[in-house]
């Protein structure tokens, strides 16, 4: 089952449950904002997308502004980023949609659709 993680304020987050919805794909929702994921989950997250650890923080949010971490995540090691992203949902890009063998970080309608079309 796939999992769709977001936070259910977000208009973005909402946008992409829309789409899942009208495209009648399952998944399995979760609240980043009480369900934080765990820096087991971030890993394995991470080494399933092939995307660089930076896209997994959610630089328009305001714990990532107010904690500068545009100019600290250069000097961080990714355990140090893996920990850091733990510690609150708010810091992770979201929507995540982690699947058996993808995980998709934000919502782009053609990513998803051009990712999610063999699983229909």
């Amino acid at each position: 089952m796939i999992k769709f993680i977001c936070y259910p304020k977000c208009t973005t987050c909402q946008k992409a449950k829309k789409w899942l919805d009208d495209n009648k794909i399952e998944y399995e929702q979760r609240d980043i904002k009480l369900d934080n994921p765990t820096v087991l989950e971030l890993t394995e997250w991470y080494g399933k997308s092939g995307l660089p650890l930076k896209k997994f923080f959610n630089t328009s949010g305001l714990l990532y502004k107010s904690l500068d971490l545009k100019n600290k995540l250069p000097e961080m090691s990714d355990d140090e980023m893996l920990v850091l992203l733990a510690t609150d949902g708010m810091l992770v890009k979201r929507p995540l949609l982690v699947g058996d063998d993808f995980v998709l970080t934000g919502f782009k309608e053609s990513e998803w659709s051009d990712k999610l079309c063999g699983k229909m």
